[in-house]
């Protein structure tokens, strides 16, 4: 039961003789993105996401609503104790694999398929309202209101909780130990609870909390929409475009793009050959060789978010060929939303085949948490099943996911145009740059996914 993280995680698994060259594939996405973008300019020339209306499909009891938060924190609550209390063998214990597996990668999935799903089982939301509903009893209901949430904090909060899970993800040494994670979940957990007491648990858990928002995001996506304790149904995408336009609202999107991205990145031969040189050069200044691999991978992770910024604003400087009037902030904010189906494209293509094997692992975990020998659910002796899907069945789902984030994208860019711009021949004149922006995150996806191979 011993896996393989790295090999599973990046790459393309071991493909096998695929129909076509590999590069072909790059030729046959940008066709599709440049027809996809030709559709849009003849077929869509009216808005037709920003005005989201929700049919109400039916209504949940508030117990399901607490029975979801009161699961939510038990299953944290175990988690925490296995990472703290069981063996500290990453094969062996539950927490990495509920972490880097189904936290960080089946749940937006779940919530393209879903909707929200996390916000109904979030532990530190669940905490955080129960604590509120027993304070304001003790106190007779005279509890003071939360402060307002500053408009300057944005979704900055977000950002911060974002990227340090990118950086624990790409440069610690520790990102896998079970009981750094627990204590890791534990902070986290109490920064949120002071975010949720200072500017009340809904407001901060719409903005504040990083895999809260991370996660709803990629829900924004979904035709499903849980609101009000009730499930509604709404037009695919439409629920992106109503993204505040607040302060760190690019940052959130390039920083979720950006992790990724370098994730793939410092597996291929580019970066292994760039990172022992900075490492030469930082040990000759007397660093340590883990200290130079730590300051290397993290300004390699900043220089990739970077870029992925400097692409984006590239493309935002060509829609101000259309309208000067407009500033590069608010095109930059009016248009970031556009940018989540790559994000989420880029989730799926560069951990598919983590999510398809070692998900599996959760059936022997699950029966043997802590890794001490025992079978609650008579699952321990699972395996995981390598043939459930093919190495070309990776690299086929790993494509179709970059080509269709990309077309997603192109599709939202130009709903948004339209609304700018209102004659659809500027709309689509503003689009140019930004299709070249979407090729090149294609064939930068697709770099990602076969430098790993090499």
């Amino acid at each position: 039961m011993t896996l393989d993280w790295a090999v599973l995680a990046h790459g393309i698994v071991g493909r096998e003789d695929l129909p076509i060259p590999r590069q072909w594939f790059g030729v046959a996405t940008t066709i599709v993105l440049v027809a996809s973008f030709v559709g849009l300019a003849a077929l869509w020339p009216q808005p037709r996401l920003e005005d989201r209306p929700d049919r109400r499909l039916f209504g949940v009891p508030r117990i399901v609503e607490a029975l979801c938060g009161a699961i939510g924190v038990a299953v944290f609550g175990l988690l925490v104790y296995a990472g703290l209390e069981g063996t500290q063998s990453v094969p062996a214990n539950i927490v990495p694999t509920s972490v880097h597996v189904v936290f960080w990668v089946g749940i937006p999935v779940l919530s393209l398929l879903f909707g929200d799903v996390f916000r109904a089982f979030n532990p530190w939301r669940a905490v955080g309202r129960a604590g509120g509903w027993l304070a304001g009893k003790v106190a007779g209901g005279r509890l003071p209101e939360p402060l307002p949430y500053p408009d300057r904090l944005g979704w900055w909060p977000a950002v911060a909780g974002i990227a340090a899970y990118g950086w624990l993800e790409n440069v610690s040494t520790q990102r896998d130990d079970p009981s750094t994670l627990a204590i890791l979940a534990l902070a986290y957990a109490a920064i949120q609870l002071v975010g949720m007491s200072l500017y009340g648990v809904e407001s901060w858990s719409r903005r504040g909390d990083g895999f809260g928002v991370y996660f709803r995001l990629f829900a924004a996506l979904s035709p499903l929409h849980w609101r009000d304790r009730a499930l509604s149904v709404r037009r695919p995408l439409s629920g992106v475009t109503g993204l505040r336009p607040d302060p760190g609202l690019v940052a959130l999107v390039v920083v979720a793009i950006g992790v990724t991205t370098f994730d793939g990145f410092k597996e291929g031969p580019v970066w292994t050959d760039v990172a022992r040189n900075l490492n030469d050069a930082w040990t000759g200044l007397g660093l340590s060789a883990g200290s130079a691999t730590r300051i290397s991978y993290t300004l390699g992770l900043v220089l990739v978010l970077l870029l992925v910024f400097v692409l984006y604003r590239l493309g935002v400087a060509g829609m101000r060929s259309i309208d000067r009037d407009r500033s590069p902030t608010e095109l930059q904010r009016a248009f970031a939303h556009s940018l989540v189906p790559i994000a989420l494209a880029y989730v799926v293509a560069h951990y598919f085949s983590l999510l398809a094997y070692q998900g599996q692992a959760m059936a022997y975990l699950v029966s043997d948490p802590l890794g001490r020998g025992s079978d609650v659910f008579g699952t321990a002796d699972q395996t995981i099943d390598y043939g459930v899907v093919s190495a070309n069945g990776i690299w086929y789902v790993q494509v179709g996911s970059l080509v269709i984030g990309h077309v997603a994208a192109l599709v939202l860019a130009h709903d948004r145009a339209l609304v700018f711009y209102r004659d659809p021949k500027n709309a689509t004149g503003s689009q140019y740059w930004m299709l070249a922006v979407m090729v090149t995150f294609t064939v930068l996806g697709l770099y990602l996914l076969s430098a790993g191979n090499d």
